[in-house]
């Protein structure tokens, strides 16, 4: 499962959801969720939002139900810092933050983990992707990608990267295929990228779910309700045969 968290509140910042979003995580039940846009802390948010969790907000989803959890600062700001989590029900026996900011004040990262399936010999790599707005920074961070896919991911292991790419032209794709092998799951199934925002009518297909060396099954989009509200993403969740 791939989901923006839109740091706990409803699009426009009008309301703390967390909780709720939470709950719906939960009913989805997935062995992986990758998460983009999750605050590590916020002291302001704290000291003045009703129902604000003591655990930062990764471990405040994870609760009992994911044992396993990373987290990848990216946005670091006088009052806290937010970035890219990656929630498990098997064990991370690895896990790296990639800074792929270019420049301005746009900060965005790669958290590339390596998962101890039971039973596997060979450890399964995921990568909880956030790239940035302007185009000509996306080009640079799925370069800087491919370049991580190479480098740490052997060419035998499953491997997983999902995530809010940003890319509503669909450029990812060939890279992505042409470099290192990854296809999209909801394209190779349905012919086109699922859409995701805004949540509520969604238009374009900015969040992606891509595999190496694995088999899918059943990708979908969840219903509108009750994620319209809960982020201004709609969230994808793909089974995945390794």
């Amino acid at each position: 499962m791939t989901v923006n968290t839109h740091k706990g509140f409803t699009a426009l910042n009008r309301r703390f959801i967390l909780p709720e979003l939470r709950e719906a995580v939960r009913t989805v039940g997935a062995d992986v969720v990758f998460l983009q846009e999750v605050l590590g802390t916020h002291s302001r948010h704290a000291s003045r939002v009703h129902g604000w969790p003591e655990a930062p907000h990764y471990e405040f989803l994870a609760d009992s139900i994911w044992p396993q959890f990373a987290y990848g600062r990216n946005a670091v700001y006088p009052r806290g810092h937010h970035g890219n989590a990656l929630l498990s029900k098997f064990p991370i026996v690895h896990d790296r933050n990639h800074d792929v900011s270019i420049e301005g004040p746009e900060r965005r990262g790669l958290l590339h983990c390596a998962l101890q399936l039971p039973g596997r010999p060979v450890q399964v790599h995921a990568i909880c992707v956030h790239l940035g707005l302007a185009e000509h920074h996306r080009a640079q961070q799925l370069e800087l990608l491919c370049r991580i896919v190479q480098d740490e991911v052997p060419k035998d292991a499953p491997l997983i990267v999902a995530g809010d790419f940003n890319d509503w032209r669909g450029r990812a794709h060939k890279v992505l295929e042409d470099a290192v092998g990854l296809r999209e799951v909801f394209l190779k199934a349905y012919g086109r990228a699922a859409r995701t925002f805004p949540a509520h009518f969604p238009v374009l297909a900015l969040d992606r779910i891509y595999v190496r060396n694995a088999s899918i099954y059943a990708p979908l989009a969840l219903p509108r309700r009750p994620w319209a509200h809960l982020s201004d993403h709609a969230p994808l969740v793909a089974e995945i045969n390794l």
